[in-house]
């Protein structure tokens, strides 16, 4: 058996699969927000609570994270839960469980679990892209996480958008920068946009409905944030040349960038054909935390 837990800042999920993938249990609870030591016992109760159920201990246990585990330190960074950054949670979960756990950012497990047996298996390389509050990424090669000299790899959101016109607002980004795709293809980017050109303060879901309306403000923006998108992606192409790019997060619900995206990559990608596959996840929410129990 198979333990996968995804680390969210309101939840926290596991799911049981066996070596197959067959899903034996799951269950989530809410994170104790703010309180690190708490999350520690919380995660440590549902492993014990599943294994009681099972009836099986676990032969590996994995937690996909809101950041990522720096190389110089051991310790948690760029988190969006601040509590967990600068803690060593590998360390105090293999005390609190008394076996080794594996820890990756939550994207490399959303992107582990689509290439191991999601919508894109039996792809060489695959890209998984997160886009809902943030926009995360990450790259994974004959289902192996790619995590990189700075275990960054794949953090396409703090690239800026490419080609962007003078039409393309730069806002600021929380990590300091201006005009990252972040700020153009997450969810709350979106929701920052639609005010910036004078809308109401309105959730992303409820903007695209509103394009769906045929509302005029909502509408022209869905259609510059397929532009956006397909910028953004396209030079991922040029870089990384992925088989399968798998979309994750809020916005992959939309269901026209499939159709639309694909249409217009090839303006920007360097070359005469595009061959990648953009497709939505097999697993939805779940992909996360399968992929942590394939770490």
């Amino acid at each position: 058996m198979r333990i996968g837990i995804d680390l969210g800042g309101t939840k926290i999920a596991l799911i049981a699969l066996s070596e197959q993938g067959e899903t034996l249990y799951q269950q989530r609870m809410a994170t104790p927000k703010g309180d690190y030591l708490a999350t520690v016992q919380a995660i440590a109760g549902l492993v014990d609570r599943a294994e009681r159920k099972v009836n099986c201990i676990a032969q590996s246990v994995g937690v996909g994270i809101p950041g990522a585990v720096s190389q110089k330190t051991g310790r948690i960074k760029n988190a969006n839960s601040i509590c967990l950054i600068g803690q060593d949670l590998q360390g105090d979960l293999q005390t609190a469980l008394n076996r080794p756990v594996k820890l990756a950012n939550d994207a490399n497990c959303f992107a582990l679990s689509e290439a191991i047996d999601g919508a894109a298996q039996g792809a060489d390389v695959v890209f998984g892209v997160i886009i809902g509050t943030g926009c995360g990424g990450a790259l994974v090669v004959n289902q192996r996480i790619l995590s990189g000299a700075n275990a960054i790899a794949g953090e396409w959101g703090h690239n800026p958008l490419p080609w962007r016109n003078d039409q393309d607002i730069a806002l600021d980004c929380y990590c300091g920068l201006q005009g990252c795709n972040e700020t153009f293809l997450s969810g709350s980017g979106l929701e920052r946009h639609y005010q910036q050109r004078g809308g109401t303060a309105l959730s992303a879901q409820n903007i695209e409905a509103l394009s769906e309306q045929k509302n005029p403000l909502a509408a022209a923006l869905l259609d510059d944030y397929i532009i956006w998108l397909a910028k953004g992606l396209a030079s991922v192409i040029n870089v990384l040349d992925p088989d399968v790019i798998v979309l994750g997060g809020g916005m992959s619900n939309v269901a026209r960038i499939y159709r639309d995206v694909p249409a217009l990559w090839s303006q920007w990608v360097f070359s005469d054909e595009v061959n990648t596959r953009l497709v939505p996840p097999k697993f939805g929410d779940a992909s996360g935390v399968r992929g942590a129990a394939w770490l």
